[in-house]
């Protein structure tokens, strides 16, 4: 038997339940994880509170959690990728992040396919805290627009887990960085990591805050918050500009008429699928080893920016969605 936070309904945090569960001993092709750091993403809020993508209704009971990293204990027959003793780490298992869920828990039975051995230098705990968020970055970097010197970068909600890691990113490849943030002690730890101008949303129109630090409009847009943000993030965007947004936390980007990127000077926007950067195997593989490697040069520093007890999951979520959190959140079983 061990212990997992289950959803046995859709609502606020209250419908999480620390509850006891059996597990069953891996199956073919599977490694049983023991979990030692568990990602807290917003897509788990989402799906807790229903509709988020989900064509299929949930079957419930229901273990939240897509991300996750630990110690193989064992594994089932034909496995070949991992062995006993191996420290590994995972996002999603064969299917989009919102669907078979299961990583709230203390121990997984997982296909090893999905498996990252993660190489000396990196923690578990670093790795629970950088997979999904360190490559929606590379997905951002890697496959839209990639900053260089003299490029200036818009970052909303620039401490959050993505927007830390894209902020120092975008910062080692030599842009100015410029962070939106709700309080002047987020703005603080921006600056600690790599924004080189930070804005407070709560208190200003953040559109003429930027036009301040760069009259011609910003290089481009990482967007994480959606429907707040995007659209007006057009009027401080130069000519031939792009706009990337990766999340929706205060809701989805209503449609766009296509003829407004004209008007507004050519822009180019992308709404990119993290699932399609790690789709093919090897290049998933590659995205995972630049960040590592990232992280052991020091140019990413993935220390959790806040922890929980796996079993105070409930509390993770009020302070997630009340936007008290910085950085990536972790969970410990």
């Amino acid at each position: 038997m061990i212990k997992a936070m289950r959803i046995h309904e859709n609502g606020g945090p209250e419908v999480l339940k620390w509850e006891e569960i059996e597990l069953p001993p891996p199956g073919d092709g599977e490694a049983r994880i023991r979990h030692t750091a568990i990602a807290l993403n917003f897509s788990d809020v989402n799906v807790r509170r229903g509709g988020f993508y989900i064509a299929n209704p949930l079957q419930f009971p229901v273990i939240l959690g897509n991300e996750a990293a630990g110690v193989v204990e064992s594994v089932g027959p034909g496995v070949t990728e991992v062995k006993p003793g191996d420290r590994v780490a995972y996002v999603g298992v064969n299917a989009p992040f919102y669907e078979k869920t299961g990583s709230y828990a203390e121990q997984r039975n997982v296909p090893a396919s999905c498996l990252i051995k993660l190489p000396d230098g990196v923690s578990e705990r670093q790795a629970a805290a950088l997979m999904l968020k360190g490559l929606t970055a590379s997905l951002v970097i890697n496959r839209n627009f990639k900053p260089t010197p003299g490029d200036t970068i818009l970052i909303h909600a620039a401490t959050s887990g993505v927007g830390t890691i894209l902020s120092q990113w975008s910062k080692h490849l030599g842009a100015t960085v410029i962070g939106t943030v709700g309080s002047q002690e987020k703005a603080e730890i921006a600056k600690a990591n790599g924004c080189d101008h930070t804005i407070l949303y709560r208190e200003t129109d953040f559109v003429p805050e930027v036009k301040k630090i760069v009259p011609e409009g910003v290089s481009a847009v990482f967007d994480g918050v959606g429907k707040d943000t995007f659209i007006p993030s057009f009027d401080c965007t130069r000519p031939f500009g792009w706009l990337v947004n990766y999340g929706n936390a205060s809701g989805h980007v209503p449609p766009v008429d296509i003829l407004l990127l004209a008007k507004k000077g050519s822009l180019i926007i992308t709404r990119p699928a993290y699932s399609t950067h790690v789709a093919v195997p090897a290049e998933r593989d590659a995205a995972c080893a630049e960040l590592f490697d990232l992280v052991k040069q020091g140019v990413l520093k993935v220390e959790s920016g806040t922890t929980y007890a796996l079993k105070d999951a409930e509390q993770a979520h009020r302070d997630l969605e009340a936007r008290k959190t910085v950085g990536s959140v972790v969970m410990i079983p």
